[in-house]
């Protein structure tokens, strides 16, 4: 097989040679966007076929158009009455896919509804009583409405489990068996994970069909336009270092993670003292509250958004600069996770992680899972012993 010319240009198909309807190709456009990504790319076409299709990429790829675009494409023109659901993990995620298929589902009148946990039921039932084209939803209280009889899935034809690895650490496979028990098993599934681990391979075999398997990028890899920093630093000293990292930084926006909703509470505090805009985000604050955090750090109002791993998925908020792991996380994949809120889209990024002495074990286990070291950065007057 002959070389391509030096010279050559690698055509990118367009969201139409996908095979999409024009609707849909238009709602793209509107959207802003002119090219798949390659996720988008490798899962349309397979996804527009009918095949199961196993996705495994990184976060910030596009993974959610990828689902949603085929699926709307589905439902257009289709009867009435509610034929997909998506599982999400968490809140965000499934506000995030919800306007995903508004967005995308405008020219095709496609109805959808978000159900999840930490708001009133009745809105929801009345949704779900009226029909809906598609239910986006954490697992929890999907089974609430499930056993009030609120909804079936007797005409379900496509399922999604989005990010099922996350899902799986949270606790949902009951939940989930559950939920599909309910759907005839003939239905079109797809599962996006961020990694292919052994329980992941056990779930696609046991709700999938003979599934394509999508792959972009490394398993469990971080995106490759990130740079990873480690300081070592004293426990008591990381607020300071913070700040002081902070205001050298200029004016990006940065993600803070922490490991307790007290220690959010504390870095927000300690910012706000030192001028900084801050908002936290974690499991003691209302679905209102969360919102609001991040409609704030999505304008640019709050510079920097202090939180626990509530927030390491599901966060579709583009120029984020900065991600701090004020503490080290004690999984190595959830490093992979937090830190895939930057570097996304091509875009550059900084992984910014606070070793003190007894996290020391947990970073060379993170660099063994990236298979590459992390570089030391001492900041004078932080680092240990000084």
């Amino acid at each position: 097989m002959s070389s391509p010319a030096p010279d050559a240009v690698p055509t990118i198909p367009s969201f139409a040679d996908l095979g999409l309807i024009p609707e849909l190709v238009r709602a793209v456009e509107a959207a802003g966007y002119t090219s798949p990504t390659p996720i988008q790319q490798e899962a349309i076409p397979i996804v527009l076929r009918g095949r199961d299709v196993m996705g495994l990429a990184q976060t910030g790829t596009g993974k959610t158009a990828a689902f949603t675009l085929p699926m709307i494409h589905r439902l257009h023109g289709g009867p009435r009455g509610t034929r997909a659901l998506v599982l999400t993990p968490t809140r965000e995620l499934c506000l995030q896919v919800e306007a995903s298929v508004r967005t995308y589902g405008a020219q095709s009148a496609i109805d959808v509804v978000a159900i999840f946990g930490g708001v009133p039921y009745e809105p929801q039932e009345e949704a779900l009583r009226a029909g809906v084209d598609v239910i986006v939803a954490t697992p929890g209280r999907l089974i609430d409405h499930l056993e009030k009889q609120h909804v079936v899935f007797d005409d379900i034809e496509i399922l999604v489990l989005d990010e099922a690895d996350r899902m799986l650490d949270m606790g949902f496979a009951p939940q989930l068996q559950k939920i599909v028990a309910q759907m005839h098993p003939f239905r079109q599934t797809l599962l996006f994970s961020a990694t292919m681990a052994p329980e992941i391979e056990a779930l696609a075999r046991k709700y999938l069909r003979q599934p394509i398997v999508v792959q972009v990028g490394r398993r469990s890899g971080a995106a490759n336009t990130v740079q990873h920093v480690v300081y070592p630093v004293p426990h008591a000293r990381k607020s300071a270092l913070l700040v002081k990292l902070l205001r050298d930084h200029g004016d990006g926006t940065s993600l803070v993670f922490t490991r307790t909703k007290h220690g959010a509470d504390r870095v927000v505090r300690t910012l706000l003292d030192a001028g900084i805009e801050a908002t936290a985000m974690h499991a003691d604050k209302s679905q209102a509250q969360r919102i609001e955090a991040l409609e704030g750090f999505r304008s640019g109002a709050v510079r920097v958004l202090v939180a626990t791993d509530i927030a390491q998925r599901g966060l579709d908020i583009s120029g984020i600069t900065h991600v701090f792991n004020y503490d080290v996380p004690q999984q190595a994949e959830d490093y992979v996770h937090r830190i895939g809120r930057t570097g996304r889209a091509a875009a550059s990024g900084d992984a910014v992680t606070f070793m003190s002495a007894d996290e020391i074990g947990m970073v060379r286990t993170i660099e063994r899972v990236l298979g590459t070291p992390i570089p030391r950065v001492s900041e004078p007057g932080f680092d240990f012993g000084t």
